[in-house]
Parts: C-alpha cells; structure tokens; sequence
C-alpha cells in the first residue's frame, strides 16, 4: 500500500474516531440548572418531577388554566433548557389548552446519562403519566426542531389526538449528512431519531410548520415527511420564515389557532 494512502486512512480514522466521540456535544446543547432554582412566571404553573429509574429523573413543568380544553406535551430543541423554552406556552393556553414542557436527561434538573434509546422511554415514561390526568383525545403532541422526532415517536406509539411539528427533519442522519457528508453516517451517527420511519405509524392527524427559509433544516425535510402520508400530513409554509423565529410570524399563532379549535 502506497504510504500516501495509508496516511489518508489513518487521518480519516482518526477523524471518524474523534467525531464519534464528541458528536454529543455538537448535538445537545443543554442548559443546566441547579436542583433548589426556582421558576417564576406570570401565568399559573407548576413543576414536575418525573422518577423513571434510580438516578433519573425529568423535570417539568405544567402551565395550567380552570377549565383546559386538553393538553399538550411539548418537545423543545436542542439547546437551553425549560427555563427558557417556557415562554412558548403562552402560544398554546392563551388558547385555553395546559401545556407540559419537559427537559431531555442533561438539561436543566432532568438527570441522567443520554443515550437515543433511554431519551425516548423517558418521554414514553412521561406520556404515560400524563394520560393518568387527561384522556388521550385531549392530549396534543407538539415537537420544536429536535424535539419533533421524540414527538412522532410517542405519537408512533401512542393514540394523541394531534402530532404538531415545527421545524422537523427527515431523520437526524439527514441533519447530519448536511453538515459533515465526508462521514459513514449510518453507521458512525449514535442518535439517528428516524422520523421517517416513526411517521408512518402515526394515526393521528399531523400538522407540520416549516419557515421557507429554514437553513439550519430545510423545509424540503417537510415535505419529503408530507409526501409518506399526503392525506394524514398538512404542511403548513410561512413564508419567510427562519429556524428560530417562526413565532415572530402572525400566521404562525393562526394556524395555531386553527388547529386548536377544533
């Protein structure tokens, strides 16, 4: 073997290794809080803790109204915590809907070692808690960008009676092949989150919203996700919009709206 070649082998397993081993930190990017923080809002909540196994343990928390007209599990992203991401209640029970938002293992006071397969038995784990309070013809699933494929997994398993995803992709291996395509993402990619296959089994009616400026993932994502089930998935565009900003848009909190009323 000539040793020019050899040379580009051992630097491109040496970049394979190196990857595979940092790939979760260029994944998550939590935000983390300690156990005794106090949450303070303006509108009525309260936090949750959820005990799925010895030294894991998912926090929540649950905005809530007198007379809700179901409620709804939401899925954030990849960064920050519910700290954070809580100000998007507001977007569903100004509708009059309680809203759970939970925190994957890492984030926030959730605890425990991350791993594809535990994150979503946790949030199984939390789904079937919530139907002890809520019938499940009440319960909407909303996913935000990586939280969409963990919100069609529990859709895919469960009977909701909406999915709703924001910025969802194909499948992680598609984020991924985007950013880095010199890689064997089948093989070397530890979170592959296949919403493409998850999706099909999903019974309920899926919305989808995408920005038609989405550069982080693109809105061709959704509607290869639409094209599997064209009759069960309504893609809904807003035009202009971006990966994090579609909650700037009016037509953003209408079609929230829409699809709530009924």
């Amino acid at each position: 073997m000539p040793i020019t070649l050899l040379y580009i082998i051992l630097i491109y397993g040496a970049i394979l290794l190196f990857a595979y081993l940092v790939q979760e930190r260029f994944i998550f990017k939590p935000e983390k809080l300690p156990q005794n923080f106090e949450y303070k809002y303006d509108a009525p909540f309260e936090e949750l803790f959820f005990d799925v196994a010895p030294g894991v343990r998912i926090n929540g928390l649950h905005f809530y109204g007198k007379e809700p007209k179901g409620l709804i599990l939401y899925f954030h992203g990849n960064s920050r915590s519910i700290k954070g991401w809580a100000k998007y209640a507001r977007d569903f029970y100004r509708f009059g809907y309680d809203v759970v938002l939970v925190d994957y293992r890492g984030f926030g006071k959730s605890t425990g070692k991350r791993g594809e397969k535990d994150m979503l038995a946790d949030m199984q784990f939390v789904y079937e808690q919530l139907l002890k309070q809520c019938p499940e013809q009440h319960l909407l699933v909303y996913g935000r960008s990586m939280g969409s494929g963990f919100a069609t997994k529990i859709a895919a398993d469960n009977s909701p009676r909406y999915l709703i995803l924001d910025a969802p992709y194909f499948s992680f291996i598609k984020v991924a092949e985007r950013f880095i395509p010199f890689l064997p993402h089948k093989w070397w990619l530890r979170y592959k989150l296949r919403t493409d296959q998850w999706i099909r089994k999903v019974n309920c009616h899926t919305y989808i919203i995408h920005g038609t400026k989405d550069w982080l993932i693109p809105i061709t994502q959704s509607e290869k996700l639409q094209a599997i089930n064209p009759h069960k998935i309504t893609l809904i565009r807003i035009h202009g919009g971006a990966h994090n900003n579609l909650p700037t848009y009016d037509e953003y909190h209408n079609f929230i709206r829409d699809i709530l009323k009924y």
